[in-house]
């Protein structure tokens, strides 16, 4: 390995989905190791047997390749459980932690004690002033035991590349677990040992791990090893200031892919979630993120999270799409939507890609396009209150005299150029405002008044399906 060389990791828990903070987190490390040429690793963290499965692995890796976060290397910490094993012998061996028969229950039930009397706690080493004969007596009668760290008496300090220095004395944190009852590692002991020989040279993660990171120089420096450079990166927050959660949009990566969300557009955004190019740019390329990445560039302040922005943003890489590319995009979610089947779609090549333009202007993600049903079907719904604005006699009057023109235009003819031509000539021979004419057309036909152009409309949706939605609404209201 080249000495010099920018080594990041990525290291998520599969007890829960890749959200929009840890592919934050994800994001970051990503554009900060291709920023400096460096290597980027996943390291799965899965020693909690009991809440890691498979399954959420896999979710976590399809989250990250849908962002197109790819990694030059992989490692699961639950194939390294003896490498853990053979580094808390040597710090046993040095004094630097001894054992803890304690159960964990019974701490447990201590510290909420104080808790509710207000009183602080932390373990009060009963463990490390055992004699002899009582640790023996424990080991005979096969105690389960736990291996806690022996923190020194001095403080801590580090400077945290986002946060500046921060500091805490010994005396403030407790002999901390770093091996549990069942021989598996804690987070704090199995991270240090994992950054240590993975060579990891800089440590990106959320600030809620900023008071995991005292503990963990502490074991550097009881190594004898070199600490790597931090970087807590501060919370997202809702609009509303409050913790992110499900309402503001706090799911799943993979279900912003099911409604639509463009992945590019999801990585754009996320980046700039506490951070910025020092401009006003914010519609960014992959390759421009990567330039302009900087950790020094991080707002400390928490990040506000806004669904209403990442639509807009989503919205603008739709705009861009060209050709047919749009289409390839929307043809998954017409079909689950079941507007038509996989034979119609083959028949219907041309009218299906003329659809889907006609709706990328109108769409803020793929799954909008559920506002098309009138092209396809007539079980559409109707704007009640649009419609009833248009019930009245003279506009009927005035719909039902320009359906008898309609009618004249042959099938073949029935484009929207001739359509347009023949409503101007309508209005100008009627002497009414064309908006007297169009607005019913369009609520009377799709349901709505607002939509793509009106013309183009009626050639998609065809003159016979045009003519029978009329009639239905004489039907329904006429006089």
């Amino acid at each position: 390995m080249n000495s010099n060389q920018v080594r990041i990791r990525m290291a998520p828990s599969p007890t829960g989905f890749l959200h929009i903070g840890s592919a934050r987190t994800a994001l970051y490390n990503w554009l900060f190791a291709k920023h400096n040429n460096g290597r980027f690793l996943l390291r799965v963290e899965d020693t909690d047997i009991k809440r890691s499965s498979e399954n959420m692995i896999q979710v976590i890796l399809d989250g990250m390749k849908w962002l197109g976060l790819d990694w030059d290397e992989i490692y699961y910490q639950s194939k390294r459980l003896a490498i853990y094993q053979n580094y808390v012998e040597k710090l046993l061996e040095k004094g630097f932690a001894y054992y803890c028969y304690c159960a964990p229950k019974e701490l447990e039930k201590e510290r909420l004690d104080a808790y509710k009397h207000k009183i602080n706690w932390q373990y009060d080493r009963r463990c490390l002033r055992l004699s002899t004969t009582e640790r023996e007596a424990k080991e005979n009668a096969k105690i389960p035991k736990a291996v806690r760290f022996l923190v020194p008496d001095h403080s801590v300090a580090f400077l945290d590349i986002v946060h500046s220095e921060i500091r805490r004395e010994g005396k403030d944190i407790e002999d901390f677990v770093i091996f549990r009852h069942d021989n598996t590692p804690t987070y704090n002991f199995a991270c240090v040992v994992d950054d240590h020989e993975m060579e990891i040279t800089h440590v990106i993660r959320g600030v809620e791990h900023i008071n995991n990171t005292p503990k963990q120089i502490l074991l550097y420096e009881a190594f004898g090893w070199q600490k790597p450079q931090f970087a807590h990166l501060p919370l997202i927050l809702g609009k509303d200031k409050s913790k992110l959660s499900k309402r503001h949009g706090a799911v799943s990566i993979m279900e912003y892919q099911e409604r639509g969300f463009l992945p590019e557009a999801v990585f754009n955004y996320t980046a700039l979630l506490g951070w910025s190019p020092g401009d006003n740019r914010e519609i960014m390329s992959r390759k421009e993120l990567i330039q302009s990445f900087t950790l020094e560039r991080i707002n400390p302040a928490n990040a506000i999270f806004d669904i209403e922005k990442l639509e807009w943003m989503n919205q603008q890489y739709i705009l861009q799409k060209e050709g047919d590319e749009i289409t390839e995009l929307l043809i998954p979610y017409i079909l689950k939507l079941n507007f038509i089947t996989s034979e119609q779609l083959e028949q219907e090549k041309k009218r299906i890609r003329d659809i889907c333009h006609q709706m990328q202007p109108r769409i803020k993600v793929l799954s909008d396009i559920k506002k098309s049903a009138f092209f396809f079907t007539e079980d559409f719904p109707y704007d009640e209150k649009s419609l009833n604005k248009h019930l009245n006699e003279k506009t009927l009057r005035v719909v039902r005299n320009f359906l008898e023109n309609l009618k004249t235009l042959p099938e073949s003819d029935f484009k929207a150029p001739a359509i347009e031509s023949l409503l101007r000539s309508f209005v100008q021979d009627n002497n009414i405002k064309a908006k007297e004419i169009i607005h019913p057309l369009r609520i009377f036909i799709t349901g709505s008044e607002a939509g793509p152009g009106l013309f183009e409309t009626l050639e998609l949706i065809g003159k016979n399906r045009c003519i029978s939605r009329i009639n239905n609404i004489f039907s329904r209201y006429g006089k």
